[in-house]
């Protein structure tokens, strides 16, 4: 089973950014579409962003569409979440996903999930 491991998260004033990074144990960057989840307290966790395996093309949630951009090192086997104007509506706790389809009405993660990084925006 894919390991994840994410690091970056923390406290930010609103407007600021932060970038989250997620290191995979074996190869999954090369073969798995790849991304982010999060979530806010007393809410479901949601889709974030994905990257694609073979064409790194990105997508994203409608929330953050223009402020976060999603990246990829193959070499580094790591995923990133470079994320920008922050909001305080952005405070969760982001997960990493190892294996994200589009699969009914959403994307889900059909694979191994990080443990998890706080990120706290103040207003």
């Amino acid at each position: 089973q894919v390991q994840l491991v994410e690091t970056g998260g923390g406290l930010v004033q609103a407007g600021g950014s932060l970038r989250l990074a997620c290191a995979a144990s074996v190869h999954t960057v090369r073969y798995n579409d790849m991304g982010w989840f999060r979530q806010a307290p007393g809410k479901e966790r949601e889709f974030v962003a994905v990257i694609s395996r073979n064409s790194g093309n990105s997508y994203y949630a409608d929330s953050v569409k223009g402020r976060f951009t999603i990246s990829r090192d193959a070499a580094k086997n790591t995923i990133y979440l470079q994320m920008n104007s922050l909001k305080p509506e952005d405070t969760a706790v982001y997960y990493c996903a190892s294996s994200i389809r589009y699969y009914g009405d959403a994307y889900r993660n059909f694979g191994s999930w990080g443990q998890g990084t706080q990120v706290t925006v103040s207003s």
